[in-house]
């Protein structure tokens, strides 16, 4: 009985995260990859690798498109912020006042479960295990607040 409950435990997701967001579903990471390939790559890179600069703005003022791999910030996020910058893109919601962007949003263009499927695919490349805990803390962090 104990043993069940402790497997119980380590099988649940981090607080914070959407369990529809699952980056150990083979399934849902293999549709996030193809739909990630069509929609995302052009700007963030085929290999999550982001624009050159992505720190700097653009003569136009704007921002490139962050790496989504664990060189980025896009780990440091809660599964909800990913999911609301996908959807609606990045809004006064999303990001400090001023801040622009070329990232749109993909509602009517990707169903919420694809945009999961986008974020599981994403989130699969996360895997070194102090990344995984700072952002187990930080979305702790989030919650508290």
């Amino acid at each position: 009985m104990i043993l069940a409950l402790v497997l119980a435990g380590c099988s649940e997701s981090p607080p914070g995260d959407d369990p529809r967001i699952d980056p150990r579903d083979a399934a849902k990471v293999t549709l996030g990859a193809s739909l990630y390939a069509q929609h995302c790559a052009a700007c963030h890179g085929a290999k999550l690798e982001g624009q050159p600069n992505w720190r700097e703005k653009l003569p136009n003022g704007r921002m490139p498109a962050p790496p989504h791999d664990e060189s980025g910030h896009t780990w440091h996020h809660p599964d909800a912020v990913l999911f609301g910058i996908t959807k609606h893109g990045v809004t006064p919601n999303y990001a400090p006042r001023g801040y622009q962007s070329d990232m749109p949003g993909f509602q009517g263009v990707l169903s919420d479960d694809e945009i999961r499927a986008v974020l599981s695919f994403i989130e699969s490349h996360w895997q070194t295990k102090e990344l995984l805990d700072a952002r187990a803390e930080m979305i702790r962090n989030t919650e508290r607040r």
